[in-house]
Formats: structure tokens, C-alpha cells, sequence
């Protein structure tokens, strides 16, 4: 028994590093015959000893696992979007940004190719993957361990455990050569061909059979380690860890000093591109220091500390058939133009974006020209320009639409905004579905279950006329509707009712009250701490909330004296949603430090940087980014930047340490001086 326990663990050790040299080295030292015959005796022994069972054995990567529904996991560390550029003065105005907050002249950078694929966030516990999720909403994400297992440049079993509980993020890609290869299978058998490689490894992602996925030559590139306590001091140290410890992590990474030479290395690879054997749409540009990156944080969407240059986006023509108008859910009207179908970055295009009237009338844009349409950032297409030479010699300016196409309301346009609205909130379909299908979302009331058409078919037959409608709604209610069957209405009920527990921030913004977002959202409910201080607050006491200003004090008060809104919120109070903070949420919070202003920099000994900046905020002081004359303390940890402790100097401001603020925290009187 021991012996064969010891032939299995040998060859495991064998195979993995077969797997290694061939799909991360690209160094294969054995043949394909070697290989498969070794993991055939693998497979026999497991068969023969069940009990030697190892869910990251080589010969999982075969697949053969069915999953039917991937659970859906929240990321520990949030996925998030990047800030796009797309030319060297964008690089050099985030540059002149980074630096001030940094308090800086001199700036490492890393820069790395952006790979066109499916973003994947892998978590190691102990040196071996445990699970593998998609980057979803960036809050949450299938579960997807079982397909990723397939894919044999990611290590299983770390070879070199410099870490042994981290996360690591990367792109799931397919070769451009194994992408026409498969297009060339589909076309012999009669199938349709694939469209593009970046979808059909996206797609690869959510099979059912993780042994239909084992087939694919799919691919994985590393990027991002993330680790709270990272023993690295930058970022390009961090992936060289990763790269000794198994992952294939791209050699294209290259460090630089200046924006200029972070402007040479697109150059270089805007043309260089088209020899690699995937895709890639533009340069990730990152500080290239982890305590800077920590210096700088992140704003409601992106990294301060990186930023995407997209490679210049492919334009083609195309003959401009109709222009229709979208309703959104606040009433903006949005003109689409209505194409003759193009290729397009990988994609057939037969619509794009018009923006708003003055786009239309600045360019010009009238049915029958032949159109300019490129991907903004390679994902939404738009109309970027008109071909005055094709243009038809009957043609008509455009006249813009002056009644909502959906419910036939005359259309209004506010003084010193770009969009017309329909006024019709109660009485247009698309803004009463888009409403509830805003408040059910995974960034708001986060109800399972619930999808955007179901929404629709609820609202058709009767059974919903707004959000709050959605907790009156019985199993039985569900049971005839078509496509509903009993589990799935079952899920439903039970998604709405765990909703009642979502934290009161999150209801405020699932109300969709205009130009609220989650963002603003959270400092309204931390500083009103429930919705009726919120309601009640005037248009003085609104706008004096950091960060606050006139249209979104206006919207406020606007949606609070609306009387349908108020009985909606009592319908939804009746039901037990949040309208306050939590006894949890309010713990630790005090007005203590309200009107002070902390300025956070360095590396800290008791408390993390984040930590340090929650415990400003909940106790009603504000975190700024960088020093200015209404900074009223400088917590400075160690390696603070040379040039703050100037600033500071030369304005007079405190620089205190971690410890000195906790002291002032515990004093009673928030005028305590240190």
C-alpha cells in the first residue's frame, strides 16, 4: 500500500513538471507518447486506490466534471475596472496626478501588455489552488475551479511555495493558432465558425462538461498578486515570485522611470502586437512600487496607481440604415444608429451609439451616409464620423425625436444637460422595468434568482408595478407564468426575502434616486444614518456632506418630496428593508473627529492603511489624497515621501504618528490638541 502511495505521488511529481516545461517553459523534455503513457498509470493507480484521492492530481486536468449551475462566490479582494487613455498626454495628466498625491517627481512604472481574454481570480491556500472565479461584477463571480483545473499552465500544486495563501489574478486566453485550429474542426464538421478568440475563451469558461473545456488549447497568463501582507517591495518583484513559483507570467513585463519611455514601450508593441500568438488591445501601465500603490488606493471604479492605453481602435464604414431612440431608467433618451452589419474587433456590429442630440448635430449625422464606426476601448461600438463623399444627393438633415418612442410623452431637455428625458417615471415601460431591474441588481439588492426578463414578464401580467411590489409576491403567484417552474420560483421568494438583510447603503442605492451611486450612496447613509434624516435634510445641510454638490442635493430632495416615492419607501419599510444603520455598522463610529481633515502616508506598524482610513471615516473625519492648507493632521508611517513632509512643514500641519491618532480617537473632546 505504501509503496503504491509512493509510485503515485512520484509520478503526480513527474507529470506536473512535464506540465510545467512544456505549457509554461515551452521546454518540453518529454514526448507526447512519454507523457500520455506515465498518465495513463496514474490514472490506473488512482482507480486501483481511491483513498489516494487528490483533487489537484495531473490527471484532474482532464476533466469530466458536469456542473449545471456555477455558484456564485464574493471576491475577498475586489476585482476592479481600470481608467483608459489613449494618448501621451492622458499618460502625462495621470502622471502630474499620481505625483501630487505621492508628493513625488520621480515615478517607477511596470509596463505589461493588456491581454484580450476573460479575467480569473485564483486563491492558493496552503500551495494549492482551491478555487477559481470569474471576475463577475468585480464584487462577485462563478465558480469556475473545476474548468480551470483543465487548463495545464496553471499550477495545481505550487512548485515553489514562496507564498502559500494568496490570490493571483490573470486572463484566460486562446491562442490565436489553437483558435483557427478549432475554427478549422467547426468548418469541416459544418459548423459556424467561432467569432473571436477573446469570446470563445470567455465562453470555454462556463461550459458544463470540464471535459469539453479540457479540449480547448486554452491558456492562462498571470498579472496581479494579491496579498495584504505582500513581502515585496514593488510589483514586478511580486510576479517574478509568481513566475518561480509555477505561474506563466508573461516576459513582455518591462520596468521604466519616465512617462517617456512608458510612451516607447507602446510604440513599440502597437506594432510588435501583431507577431504574438494572442491578442492584446493596449498597455497596463502600474506603479511600479507596492507602497505607492497603497499611498495612492483607488477611486469607486479603479486603481489610482494604474491605467489602461488602449492601441488606436479599428474604424470601419458602414452604410447608417435608421436612427431608433433607447429609454433608459431615469427617462434619458439615448439615439442609436442602425447599421448594415460590419466585422468589427472580432464582433458583428448592427448598432451603435449616437450619444445625444449635439453629437448628431456636430457631426452631421443623417440616415442613408456611409458612417465611421469604431469600438470606444474595443467594447461599445459608436459613430465617429460621417463619409461626406458618399453622401446621398436627396439627403435630409436630421430631425431629432421630440416624443418618447415608447409611451409617446413629449420629451423634455434640461438647461446645461446634453440628453432629453421622457417625464412619463410611472407610466413608461422602460424606466418602470428599469427601475426594478436596477434595484435587483448584484451592486443593490443583489436578489437571486430574479433576471431582467423575468422583471418584464412580471410587470406585463400584472403582478409588479414597482420594486416595492416584489415583496407582496407569492410561489403561487409564480407557479403559471411561463418558463417558471417550482424550484425557480421557489428561488425567487427566497432571493427577495434574504434581500430584507441588505445594509441600509445598499437600499439607498437601489432606490435609483438620480446621480446617486454607490459611492454616494455610502456618505449619504453614514453621515444621515437612515433615510428620514436623509429625506428631511435640507438643500444647506446636503450639500455641506463631503463631496456633495447642488444637482445631487437637488436630486435628493427632488425624489424625497415626490409623494408616490414616499409611499413606496413606506411600502418597503412595512417589509423590514434597512432604512438605517445597523447596531453593526454603528459600532466604533462617533462624530468625534467631525470637520477634521487626515491626510494618510506610509507603511504602519498596528493598524493597515485601509484599516487606519476606516477608522478616520467612522468617526466623521474625511480622508483627503493629498496635502493642501485645509489638511488638519498628517498620519505619517514609515518611508512617508520627502516632499509631503515639506509641504507639511511649509503649511504648519501636524504630522502625527498611527499611535497619536489612536490617542486622539480615545479623547472625549474632539479639539484635543497633540
Amino acid at each position: 500500500m505504501k509503496a503504491s502511495f509512493e509510485k503515485i505521488k512520484q509520478l503526480r511529481e513527474e507529470l506536473n513538471t512535464y506540465n510545467y516545461e512544456y505549457y509554461v517553459l515551452d521546454n518540453p523534455t518529454i514526448s507526447d507518447f512519454d507523457f500520455d503513457l506515465k498518465l495513463k498509470e496514474l490514472q490506473a493507480l488512482e482507480a486501483q486506490y481511491p483513498e489516494f484521492f487528490d483533487a489537484n492530481s495531473p490527471s484532474q486536468r482532464v476533466g469530466g466534471m458536469v456542473t449545471k449551475n456555477f455558484a456564485t462566490l464574493t471576491h475577498k479582494s475586489r476585482m476592479y475596472s481600470l481608467d483608459n487613455s489613449y494618448s501621451l498626454e492622458d499618460l502625462r495628466a495621470w502622471e502630474e496626478r499620481i505625483q501630487k498625491v505621492l508628493g513625488v517627481s520621480e515615478v517607477e512604472y511596470a509596463c505589461e501588455l493588456k491581454y484580450d481574454g476573460a479575467s480569473i481570480n485564483l486563491t492558493y491556500e496552503n500551495g494549492s489552488l482551491i478555487t477559481a472565479v470569474t471576475r463577475g461584477d468585480g464584487f462577485k463571480g462563478d465558480d469556475v475551479t473545476a474548468n480551470i483545473k483543465t487548463i495545464k499552465s496553471i499550477p495545481l500544486r505550487l512548485r515553489n511555495p514562496i507564498l502559500k495563501n494568496f490570490q493571483i489574478r490573470g486572463e484566460i486566453i486562446l491562442p490565436l493558432e489553437g483558435f483557427e485550429q478549432m475554427n478549422k474542426v467547426r468548418i469541416e464538421n459544418g459548423e459556424e465558425p467561432y467569432k473571436n478568440p477573446r469570446n470563445t475563451a470567455s465562453g470555454s469558461l462556463k461550459l458544463q462538461d470540464s471535459a469539453e473545456v479540457a479540449s480547448r488549447p486554452l491558456d492562462c497568463l498571470l498579472y496581479h498578486l494579491v496579498d495584504d501582507k505582500s513581502p515585496f517591495k514593488s510589483h514586478a518583484e511580486a510576479l517574478e515570485a509568481a513566475r518561480k513559483m509555477g505561474f506563466k507570467v508573461p516576459s513582455t513585463l518591462k520596468v521604466v522611470k519616465t512617462i517617456n519611455e512608458v510612451f516607447d514601450f507602446i510604440q513599440h508593441w502597437s506594432t510588435k502586437r501583431h507577431q504574438l500568438p494572442y491578442e492584446t488591445d493596449g498597455v497596463v501601465v502600474k506603479v511600479n512600487s507596492l507602497q505607492h500603490q497603497a499611498e495612492l488606493g483607488y477611486t469607486a471604479k479603479a486603481p489610482r496607481w494604474a491605467i489602461a492605453y488602449k492601441f488606436k481602435a479599428e474604424r470601419v464604414p458602414t452604410l447608417l440604415e435608421e436612427i431608433s431612440y433607447q429609454v433608459g431608467r431615469t427617462g434619458a433618451i439615448t439615439p442609436v444608429a442602425n447599421l448594415t452589419p460590419i466585422q468589427l474587433a472580432g464582433t458583428i456590429v448592427k448598432r451603435a451609439s449616437l450619444h445625444n442630440a449635439d453629437q448628431i448635430e456636430r457631426l452631421d449625422i443623417r440616415v442613408g451616409d456611409t458612417v465611421f464606426v469604431e469600438k470606444g476601448g474595443d467594447i461599445i461600438p459608436k459613430v465617429i464620423g460621417v463619409d461626406l463623399s458618399k453622401r446621398p444627393a436627396n439627403s435630409q438633415p436630421t430631425v431629432y425625436a421630440t416624443h418618447c418612442p415608447e409611451c409617446g410623452t413629449a420629451l423634455i431637455r434640461k438647461e446645461g444637460e446634453a440628453q432629453h428625458y421622457c417625464p412619463n417615471e410611472y407610466g413608461c415601460l422602460p424606466q418602470i422595468t428599469g427601475k426594478i431591474q436596477h434595484f435587483i441588481g448584484r451592486k443593490a439588492m443583489d436578489i437571486d434568482g430574479l433576471g431582467a426578463e423575468t422583471v418584464v414578464l412580471l410587470y406585463k401580467e400584472g403582478l409588479i408595478k414597482n420594486y416595492a411590489d416584489l415583496y407582496h409576491l407569492t410561489t403561487k403567484q409564480l407557479l403559471p407564468l411561463e418558463r417558471i417552474a417550482d424550484k425557480s420560483a421557489e428561488n425567487i421568494i427566497k432571493g427577495i426575502e434574504a434581500s430584507k438583510k441588505m445594509p441600509f447603503e445598499k437600499v439607498l442605492f437601489a432606490l435609483g434616486i438620480r446621480f446617486v451611486g454607490e459611492t454616494v450612496a455610502k456618505k449619504l447613509a453614514r453621515h444621515f444614518k437612515c433615510i428620514d434624516r436623509l429625506f428631511n435634510a435640507s438643500f444647506e445641510e446636503l450639500i455641506a456632506v463631503d463631496e456633495i454638490g447642488e444637482r445631487i442635493a437637488n436630486s435628493v430632495i427632488d425624489f424625497a418630496q415626490d409623494e408616490k416615492h414616499r409611499a413606496i419607501i413606506d411600502d418597503l419599510k412595512s417589509q423590514g428593508l434597512q432604512f438605517e444603520l445597523s447596531e453593526e455598522a454603528l459600532a466604533g463610529r462617533s462624530d468625534k473627529l467631525t470637520g477634521l481633515t487626515f491626510v494618510v502616508s506610509g507603511v504602519f506598524e498596528t493598524l493597515s492603511r485601509e484599516e487606519l482610513k476606516k477608522s478616520i471615516e467612522d468617526n466623521g473625519a474625511k480622508v483627503a489624497s493629498s496635502i493642501s492648507k485645509k489638511t488638519n493632521y498628517i498620519i505619517a508611517g514609515a518611508n512617508m515621501g520627502p516632499s509631503k513632509k515639506t509641504k507639511a512643514d511649509d503649511l504648519g500641519i501636524p504630522i502625527i504618528s498611527e499611535y497619536d491618532y489612536l490617542e486622539l480617537l480615545q479623547s472625549k473632546n474632539k479639539s484635543t490638541e497633540i
